[in-house]
């Protein structure tokens, strides 16, 4: 056996045993230098090692492995330049014919008509949607990286370290991180899911057929009142068409939204023209003669015409050919540890596919979020390649814009941090701004605000990873947004003073 497989197997031993146990790999610091100084040599015969292995493999790049192109893969390839080991070690494949992109733009900017500047790649390929490098395709070429598009995984053999594509590619990988993200949920194609003119957005080539559909609509229904739902929805304002919104829930985005902000929100949109149906369920989606989506039947018996339907109802953890192979997926997603390895040693998992420790709120989450795809990707990448030892901590973050193209009366931003748990208080009348205090046991746990300036939108993450004590009545009875921010500013600098 050479130096190179014995090193690899007994790091794979000494992690299937820690991992059972329920110990970290780096618990103290002479376990990370002894880690460190074995992948340092083991990174300078790693590349030599796959190169000479067999040429039946279709990856020259095996040293890392990304599995995904989204963006979680783009920011997880940056940290990997960054720490000077891309070049010839690293390889993407992915089912997408594109680079990593920012994909919250396919819900946003990339809908509006042509005279409302839309986006267009590369103008919003990762890493521009946190001001990093623009990562164009010359971009990885020019850094070393490998990729391979249009090729879903199909298969992973662990033993072999080993994946296969749909086309029958045989790759390679030494270490492997599944970056694959979630997958639309779907109508059946029993009650018309599949339609012609029925719509769902998760990549490039879906927005398109969606923007050929609304270059000729004219009624739109878009199905859930959820972040999909009220993006497109502000998106086919600017397309001028007659836009509902249905779904079954009592009010917009109910797993955020109070109801109270629910309904200013919903006055907004109808406002700039969109009808509301709420508590709907649907029966089926109707063929028109033509074989194409020509209304929605509601279960109370009732129709909506419609031309174009777009299905907006969550996503599921695109788990796919690792659920077969022995990696945790009993709570939704590929469960990982604080450095987002698996149970699996060698194989880690980031972005919306991974259930990690949320480690503020002492439970396991897995968060569909653009902000942790990225941030994930960083700490996983960080962790794999050099001696970081913490784990990650993770503040959740939401945030939406709508109506926010050219000629737009009002532009809307909000943005969320924290746990939305306890009593709200909203303060503000929508007019410019409006926030609201989630409070629990007289802590501050989570924070929203709408329309704040860039200084008042620093502010929310401190309190919601302080949640600091609040006075509740001085919240409530604050007279502006300004006001409410200044006492919760002030409940921070009392709890630094204690």
């Amino acid at each position: 056996m050479s130096s190179v497989r014995r090193l690899m197997a007994t790091l794979s031993s000494s992690s299937s045993s820690l991992w059972k146990n329920g110990l970290s790999l780096r618990a103290t610091q002479s376990t990370s230098i002894v880690r460190s100084t074995a992948l340092l040599g083991y990174r300078r015969t790693f590349r030599r090692s796959f190169v000479v292995a067999s040429s039946s493999f279709d990856n020259d790049n095996r040293e890392f492995v990304i599995v995904g192109g989204g963006n979680a893969a783009g920011y997880a390839a940056r940290t990997f330049v960054e720490h000077g080991m891309a070049d010839g070690r690293l390889c993407i494949v992915s089912k997408e014919a594109y680079a990593p992109y920012e994909r919250p733009a396919l819900t946003k900017a990339y809908l509006f008509p042509l005279d409302k500047k839309p986006a267009r790649l590369p103008g919003f390929h990762t890493c521009v949607g946190s001001g990093g490098e623009r990562q164009t395709p010359e971009w990885y070429q020019e850094k070393g990286i490998e990729t391979i598009y249009n090729e879903p995984v199909t298969s992973i053999d662990i033993e072999k370290h080993t994946l296969t594509t749909n086309s029958g590619k045989l790759l390679k990988y030494g270490s492997l991180i599944v970056a694959t993200g979630c997958t639309a949920s779907r109508f059946p194609e029993k009650i018309g899911g599949n339609l012609p003119g029925v719509h769902y957005i998760r990549d490039v080539a879906d927005a398109d057929a969606l923007i050929s559909s609304l270059e000729k609509a004219k009624k739109v229904v878009i199905v859930g009142g959820g972040y999909i739902g009220m993006e497109v929805a502000a998106a086919a304002v600017a397309w001028k068409l007659d836009t509902t919104i249905v779904f079954p829930e009592n009010h917009l985005l109910q797993r955020l939204f109070t109801p109270s902000l629910a309904q200013r929100y919903e006055e907004l949109y109808k406002e700039n023209g969109v009808k509301f149906l709420k508590g709907a369920m649907i029966k089926n989606l109707e063929a028109g003669a033509d074989g194409s989506v020509a209304a929605i039947k509601l279960e109370d018996g009732s129709t909506i015409e419609a031309d174009t339907v777009i299905i907006g109802i969550g996503a599921k953890p695109a788990v796919g050919p690792f659920e077969s192979v022995g990696l945790n997926t009993t709570v939704g997603g590929i469960q990982v540890d604080g450095q987002f390895r698996t149970n699996i040693p060698g194989i880690f998992a980031v972005g919306d596919v991974a259930a990690f420790p949320l480690k503020l709120y002492d439970r396991i989450a897995r968060v569909e979020h653009v902000d942790h795809a990225r941030r994930s990707a960083q700490h996983c990448v960080k962790a794999l390649l050099s001696a970081q030892t913490h784990n990650y901590d993770y503040l959740p973050y939401f945030y939406s814009r709508v109506f926010e193209y050219e000629g737009s009366s009002r532009k809307v931003w909000w943005q969320f941090f924290g746990d939305n748990v306890g009593e709200a208080i909203e303060v503000g009348n929508f007019d410019p701004k409006i926030a609201t205090f989630w409070i629990e046991s007289g802590k501050l746990k989570g924070v929203l605000l709408e329309s704040g300036s860039p200084e008042e939108f620093q502010l929310l993450p401190e309190l919601a990873r302080s949640q600091p004590i609040v006075d509740k009545d001085k919240l409530e009875n604050a007279s502006s947004v300004e006001e409410a921010l200044d006492i919760a500013r002030s409940s921070l600098q009392v709890k630094a003073s204690v």
